[in-house]
């Protein structure tokens, strides 16, 4: 069952092209929960097949990611900081999110939006509190593009170095057995990678708010 479902996700990003790339990835980049990682990583694999071209996927993922992270940050500048804390639980941004992201940017200025490409959380929050703050638009957009082009990168490289060399895998069950156990190392060091960085979201969170709690004692 898994692989019939994983051969109709694979078929739908064929299908789907630079185009659905952009798209799902502008839609990652949003408030809404979609993982890049289920994106990116079939495409690519697409790509060492010879349907796509690899460098054309992290184009269309970093140029999507941008779109929807530009979204948000204009949607954001227009609405304001109270109505989005206000409103902001009923579209995947409760308060407690919202903060974290936006202790981010107060503590890391146009860095933060950079390395918040490469983590969880706060990858898809953090246009919110920029627009909101009203952040230099181009600089946002050059942390915005470089920081998603590392990313989408690196799932990309992924995509083409764990599965791709499987070139049966959407035809025979049992290629994926064999990519899970010839590259077993790759995904177990994928699983840790991924809960290392939400550890960090989790430590450096905690950090702003004790910060942030801090000086308002102080004031």
């Amino acid at each position: 069952m898994f692989h019939s479902l994983l051969t109709i996700w694979f078929d739908l990003t064929l299908k789907w092209g630079y185009p659905g790339v952009f798209v799902l990835m502008a839609i990652e980049s949003t408030v809404f929960p979609l993982p890049s990682e289920v994106v990116i990583p079939p495409a690519a694999y697409l790509a060492t097949q010879g349907h796509l071209n690899f460098w054309g996927v992290v184009a269309a993922a970093t140029l999507g990611s941008w779109a929807g992270s530009a979204l948000s940050y204009w949607v954001a500048r227009a609405a304001g900081r109270p109505l989005l804390l206000r409103y902001g639980r009923y579209v995947f941004v409760p308060e407690k999110k919202w903060l974290l992201a936006e202790d981010w940017i107060n503590r890391y200025s146009a860095a933060g939006i950079f390395f918040a490409r490469l983590l969880p959380v706060v990858r898809h929050l953090v246009s919110l509190p920029a627009g909101a703050a009203r952040m230099n638009f181009k600089l946002f957009t050059t942390m915005t593009l470089l920081g998603s082009f590392v990313w989408s990168t690196v799932l990309a490289w992924f995509g083409a170095k764990v599965l791709g060399e499987e070139k049966q895998l959407l035809q025979d069950p049992g290629a994926m057995v064999r990519v899970l156990k010839d590259k077993l190392i790759w995904f177990v060091a994928a699983a840790l990678v991924l809960m290392l960085l939400y550890v960090l979201v989790d430590v450096i969170g905690r950090r702003l708010r004790r910060d942030g709690a801090g000086a308002k004692k102080a004031c």
